[in-house]
């Protein structure tokens, strides 16, 4: 994780209409298995780490770090919101930047929880760094988190080609600010 600067940690959790953004926990690690051994969410990942790996791998509680969240629906994690600094591997017009991150298990797709999960991790973000500009890379074949970004205010920054594939980088622009 790099730095999100002068951001105390935790915050203290974040709640949606649905949805509760919180810290990592024991409680966590089966979803978290599932979440990074799944074919689906892996698709335009590079594909899934095996489940035995995991299963042996995996600390029985989730490594806790600045920007990462999970996503939580009636107290069980159903995805996981990243936000972290950039680097400029393969998009150096992002280096620097915050990134935003999200892994979402296929059984919540389809629900708008995605949406809401990264719109209030957004709005988190601007209140404790003012004005910071946010990016997100995707494929461009990944449909479903093309359409998410556009949902979000991301606006097309360029687009590359990495991990043999096309990649497509937008930017949000932080708020104006209000009189």
């Amino acid at each position: 994780m790099n730095d999100l600067g002068p951001v105390a940690w935790p915050p203290a959790p974040i709640r949606t209409e649905r949805l509760v953004l919180r810290e990592p926990e024991t409680r966590d690690r089966a979803a978290f298995i599932e979440l990074l051994a799944s074919p689906e969410v892996h698709t335009y990942l590079g594909g899934p780490r095996p489940r035995d790996e995991l299963e042996r791998e995996m600390p029985e509680a989730p490594e806790r770090w600045p920007g990462s969240f999970v996503v939580d629906l009636d107290g069980v994690m159903i995805g996981q919101i990243l936000l972290r600094r950039a680097t400029e591997d393969h998009r150096p017009a992002a280096a620097g930047k915050v990134d935003l991150g999200y892994l979402f298990l296929a059984r919540a797709w389809g629900f708008g929880y995605a949406v809401e999960a990264c719109a209030a991790a957004l709005d988190w973000l601007e209140e404790v760094l003012p004005g910071e500009p946010v990016v997100l890379a995707t494929q461009t074949a990944n449909v479903g988190s093309m359409r998410l970004a556009a949902k979000l205010g991301f606006t097309e920054v360029e687009r590359f080609r990495a991990w043999d594939a096309d990649q497509w980088l937008g930017q949000r622009s932080p708020a104006p600010p209000s009189d």
